[in-house]
Formats: C-alpha cells, structure tokens, sequence
C-alpha cells in the first residue's frame, strides 16, 4: 500500500480548512461589527419604561395584595386561571425588559445598571413561577422584588422621577 506524499495532504488538510471556514457563516467584516448595532435599541429610555415595563408592572402590582378602605375590603389577585396566565405573561414581559435594559447600547454603565437589569429579570421570573403556581404569597412577594429594584434604580439614575410626587402633593400654606 503507497502512502500519499506530504505535500498532497498538506494541500488537502489546507482545502478541509479553508472550506471549513468558508462554511462557518463568520465573515471578517461580521466579526468586527459592532455588538450594538446589531440590536434594535431605538426605543428611548422613557419610551421603553412608559410603554413596556410600567404598564407590565402595573398589571403585577394591580393584581396582588389586598385593598382595605371604606368600601371594605377586596383582594386583587387573580381568581381564574386565564387571570394567572395574563400576570404570568406580565411578568415575562418584565423579565425580558431586563435583559433589554442590560443591551449594548442601552445600558449606562457596566455595574449597578447591569445588576438592577438582571434584578429586574429576577424579579419577573419569581412572578412568573409564582403565578404558574398561584401562590398568592410569593407573587406578593415578587411585587415587593420588583418594587424594591425599580426604587433602587430610579435613585441611582433619575432620582427626579420620584421626585414629581413630592410636587404633586404639596403642602397646603
């Protein structure tokens, strides 16, 4: 049996490569583009926090805990299992809004942005487990998670918004 010479296999190893890479999809142009223009970050901050994430969380809060005034007294949380699916898909909304906030391109920083982001996704997965399971007490809880979070962020990076209550409600001279 002959042995193929080197100099035909090294051609046929450099023919394997080349077509290897040829197929993998990554082009040099594709490997230096940059990461955040690949991402549709168009959305504003105001625009992402008033039309996604406030009113995902408004559903969430609307829909837990209890409310006692004159009236009486009137629990808020879902009572069907459709209720709990809508929460539930509320809640995902949430969670993906945090993994949006962690974008290139979106986030402000590489440190606490990043941590109230993955927080904020935290926050939307426990609400997500609790409502597939209706448990009132841990989507509760999830509530005060998510409340806890956005708090926290607002005072690191627009302490103004919780601010514009404070003028709302003036004292009376």
């Amino acid at each position: 049996m002959n042995k193929p010479n080197s100099s035909l296999r090294t051609a046929c190893l450099a023919l394997l490569a080349l077509s290897l890479i040829a197929c993998s999809g990554e082009s040099p142009e594709s490997e230096s583009m940059d990461e955040a223009s690949i991402y549709d970050t168009s959305l504003n901050m105001q625009e992402l926090m008033a039309l996604v994430l406030e009113p995902a969380s408004d559903i969430l809060w609307d829909s837990g805990g209890w409310v006692l005034d004159s009236a009486g007294y009137e629990e808020l949380y879902p009572t069907t299992d459709d209720g709990w699916a809508y929460v539930r898909a509320q809640a995902a909304v949430i969670v993906e809004t945090g993994n949006s906030l962690a974008l290139p391109g979106r986030r402000e920083d590489d440190d606490a942005w990043l941590i109230y982001s993955q927080g904020l996704s935290e926050a939307g997965r426990r609400a997500m487990a609790a409502a597939e399971a209706q448990d009132e007490e841990e989507f509760f809880q999830a509530g005060a998670q998510l409340y806890s979070v956005c708090t926290a962020c607002h005072q690191a990076y627009n302490p103004e918004i919780l601010n514009r209550f404070d003028d709302a409600v003036s004292p009376a001279d």
